[in-house]
């Protein structure tokens, strides 16, 4: 079984809501700002536009969500199965980055606008709702994850961890928008 960690305190919880409102209404701001012209400029540091950026920064979000069930079931197994399941995603990081990409640039042509920001609105109800729900115990829960597919990914996550890592890929993304509010 993976080691246990130390409850999660009341502060570091309340942390995380507040910086999962931080971004809503940072994103509100951002996407209510960005004219046609914001959208299509070409970010800092990637192939992506503005609006795929913000898709892609939105997105990250949904990947918390998707992670909070495999950090539970894995929290809960021997160690090496984690362990064997990161390295297998590892050796798939070139066709991952390569999705990821696609994905981003498909996305922003669907979500957009109101619709992107009810999007994120939407997934951030659920993880505030989640996170509320999830028991200390829960929340100290840990599993291997791949390191080639994300740079704020560790070699090993709680479940706090990943309610986090969502604030921590928005911040890194966000400095790389060229929007000007």
């Amino acid at each position: 079984m993976a080691p246990p960690t130390a409850p999660l305190a009341s502060t570091e919880r309340q942390r995380i809501h507040a910086d999962l409102d931080r971004v809503r209404a940072d994103f509100r701001d951002l996407v209510a700002g960005a004219g046609p012209d914001d959208l299509r400029r070409s970010t800092r540091g990637t192939r992506w536009t503005n609006g795929q950026l913000l898709w892609h920064m939105a997105f990250g979000f949904l990947i918390v969500r998707r992670l909070l069930p495999l950090v539970r079931m894995f929290g809960r197994l021997p160690d090496g199965f984690s362990r064997a399941f990161a390295a297998m995603l590892d050796a798939a990081t070139g066709p991952f980055h390569h999705v990821n990409f696609l994905g981003s640039v498909g996305g922003a042509l669907v979500f957009r606008g109101p619709r992107l920001t009810r999007q994120l609105d939407h997934t951030i109800s659920r993880l505030h709702r989640r996170l509320d729900a999830e028991s200390a115990e829960a929340l100290g829960r840990r599993m291997h994850f791949p390191l080639g597919w994300d740079p704020f990914f560790r070699d090993t996550m709680t479940l706090a961890d990943v309610y986090a890592y969502g604030m921590q890929h928005y911040d890194f993304h966000r400095r790389q928008l060229t929007i000007e509010l």
